[in-house]
């Protein structure tokens, strides 16, 4: 099933982000995290592209198998600013062919060390990517939408702007990037919809489970701590059991926050870690699971 369907027969939409492990490791730690969480019926599983699309040959593996093993609808991450339009062309061919529906089409992070002469000169942004997989046709398009604008965006307005160019070309809903305070969602799809952009957004949530990590990512998104999330991190961030505890509660508050608000669907950024997922989305009523499958 493509993807826009969901959101027109439910609200909010669950889906769950997953990421293929190193190349040194055995992908049987990915299968074991997707069977876990396929007790939740989330509404699709996307699965990361790696930096500079390092991953990729696992990403459309991982991908592939959710759908075909698993039973449940994929969305996998095609980034381009490392690729010609050949190899592109090449890619969209063999996903086609594994019977892949949806892409999340994204530009992709620019390394600080990168050699300018490496970036792709045929997608310099992520709405020439998803110009492109439109005219080839036969795919559902997710595109990434930043509540905080994005880390290169001069300002919010332009931020819109860009996301606006996207729609424009043919992307069929938004999935947010993290953000840890929700009046900052709630002034982004304030800004979305004034700006004619009428396609579902999904909301991105970060469970805080170890203080270190949540810093760490915080530098790379720019996305603001609030007040009360500092709190907790400064109490319990040298505890990791406690930590996992409380942050799960704030994901919690949070998500039950934008439901009531009527968002269009929750995506977890779930480190593939199946006990935050499990926990948040019993807790918040966006699964129920019967007798003992939560413990299968």
């Amino acid at each position: 099933m493509r993807i826009p369907e969901l959101y027109k027969i439910k609200k909010p939409v669950f889906s769950c982000e997953v990421f293929p492990p190193k190349p040194e490791y055995p992908l049987d730690t990915i299968y074991d995290t997707i069977s876990k969480i396929r007790n939740l019926e989330p509404d699709f599983i996307s699965v990361t592209y790696g930096a500079a699309g390092g991953t990729r040959e696992r990403t459309e593996e991982i991908s592939t198998e959710i759908k075909k093993k698993y039973g449940l609808e994929t969305l996998m991450h095609l980034t381009s600013i490392n690729s010609t339009r050949n190899e592109i062309e090449s890619i969209i061919s063999e996903i086609r062919e594994s019977g892949i529906e949806n892409i999340l089409a994204l530009r992709g992070d620019i390394h600080k060390d990168a050699d300018k002469e490496s970036l792709s000169v045929d997608f310099n942004f992520a709405s020439d990517l998803v110009k492109y997989i439109r005219q080839k046709g036969g795919f559902s398009i997710g595109v990434a939408g930043y509540p905080e604008s994005h880390p290169e965006s001069p300002d919010v307005k332009t931020d819109i702007v860009r996301l606006k160019e996207k729609v424009d070309a043919g992307a069929d809903f938004i999935i947010s990037q993290m953000f840890f305070d929700n009046p900052l969602f709630i002034s982004f799809m304030e800004r979305v919809r004034s700006a004619g952009i009428d396609i579902p957004v999904s909301a991105g949530i970060m469970p805080v489970f170890r203080a270190g990590f949540v810093v760490n990512i915080v530098n790379l998104s720019n996305a603001t701590i609030p007040p009360d999330l500092r709190v907790l991190i400064e109490k319990y961030g040298d505890n990791p059991e406690d930590m996992e505890k409380a942050g799960i509660e704030y994901s919690c508050r949070q998500i039950s926050g934008l439901m009531e608000n009527g968002v269009d669907g929750i995506h977890l950024y779930m480190m593939n870690r199946a006990n935050l997922a499990t926990e948040i989305a019993l807790n918040t009523g966006l699964r129920k699971i019967e007798g003992n499958k939560k413990n299968e």
